[in-house]
């Protein structure tokens, strides 16, 4: 019940409400001696917390990390580690106003609807302050990646409303993502995706866009064959991300434009004797298996629920009301929203690559 963990092998309770005292995570299945320090975590949730810039919510929070467990002198137990992120910032009075009226298109309805209460302060779980721990966790699973298959998740914005950019996704670093606010690696695409979030928080409105993501290093194997297929536990835990609406892996859904012939990945001789794949329309997964070329996914996101603009809806009492909610919220999830999803996909990676040790127990029969 509650639907707060994540993972089988490495596994990721995340706990805590957008204004309570504190948020976390406690990772399950971390293997020992891994060697992880809590400025590894801090580095994520530094692009992760509010606050950055202009185009971000103004709530100020250093969400400075607390390792309570499972790592001594530097490294992984193999035991539980808990991770605190205290709250400072929370304003809960600017909630008072909301506190019996339902927001448009946000949780308030459907969790009361659910569990017969909720806390309207800031919308409890149902906050991307949840992701806090999210990323927390993710943190480690790239550490554990880092170490363990040399994996590198680089995730940006591609598109913001209707203004988007290609990208090259064996050059991108992470050095053009992070040399902006709204994380677009292309200068004038960013600049101009700045100004029409600007523009939209000015309005007291809000913007959707996408998020693209790579993973390169990623070796062939993982990932199951039939339900839990790489790509539908990339796809679950990518939509799980609160204001998520679409995914999309390798040529998604322009794909469906093409022909089999056209649409193919042919196989070529690669190195170490094991063949690859001439192109990636596929995205790296092939029959819910990684195939060793990069993992390509992209994610939908829809506008921010809450806007100052004033909108029609009900309150408890199904009494028609109109409502300019005040608080500080984010015009754009999507500079935020990039840490978010390559913890996500961190975390899936090293679930897996946990899962697959179980598989190479014997030596493969020749």
């Amino acid at each position: 019940m509650g639907g707060s963990s994540f993972g089988q092998a490495f596994r990721v309770t995340t706990f805590g409400e957008s204004h309570g005292p504190a948020v976390g995570a406690v990772v399950d299945g971390c293997p020992p001696r891994l060697a992880l320090a809590v400025e590894d975590i801090q580095r994520d949730l530094d692009r992760r917390r509010p606050g950055q810039s202009r185009l971000t919510t103004q709530r100020q929070e250093t969400d400075r990390a607390e390792i309570l467990s499972g790592v001594f002198e530097g490294r992984t137990l193999g035991t539980p580690i808990a991770i605190l992120v205290r709250n400072e910032d929370a304003r809960s009075g600017a909630y008072e106003a909301m506190r019996d009226v339902y927001r448009p298109s946000h949780a308030d309805f459907t969790t009361e609807a659910k569990y017969g209460l909720r806390d309207w302060r800031g919308g409890g779980r149902a906050s991307a302050r949840e992701t806090t721990g999210r990323v927390a966790a993710g943190a480690v699973a790239r550490a554990l990646l880092d170490a363990v298959a040399g994996a590198e998740v680089l995730a940006w914005v591609s598109q913001v409303e209707r203004i988007s950019t290609p990208v090259d996704l064996e050059t991108v670093t992470r050095e053009a993502v992070e040399a902006n606010a709204v994380r677009c690696p292309d200068p004038a695409t960013a600049a101009a995706m700045a100004d029409r979030i600007d523009a939209a928080r000015r309005d007291g409105d809000s913007l959707g866009g996408v998020v693209e993501c790579v993973v390169r290093g990623v070796p062939a194997g993982l990932g199951e064959p039939v339900f839990d297929k790489l790509e539908a536990e990339l796809a679950g835990a990518l939509l799980s991300i609160p204001a998520a609406r679409g995914f999309e892996i390798g040529s998604g859904f322009a794909g469906a434009r093409l022909t089999g012939s056209a649409h193919n990945d042919p196989f070529v001789p690669g190195p170490g004797g094991r063949p690859r794949a001439a192109t990636n329309r596929s995205g790296g997964v092939q029959g819910g298996i990684s195939n060793g070329e990069p993992i390509v996914v992209r994610v939908a996101f829809k506008p921010t629920a809450t806007i100052a603009r004033a909108q029609d809806t009900v309150d408890r009492d199904n009494n028609p009301v109109t409502l300019a909610a005040k608080g500080r919220h984010d015009p754009c999830v999507l500079p935020r929203a990039t840490p978010i999803v390559e913890a996500m996909v961190c975390l899936v990676l090293a679930d897996h690559w946990l899962r697959q040790r179980a598989v190479d127990v014997l030596p493969p029969i020749n």
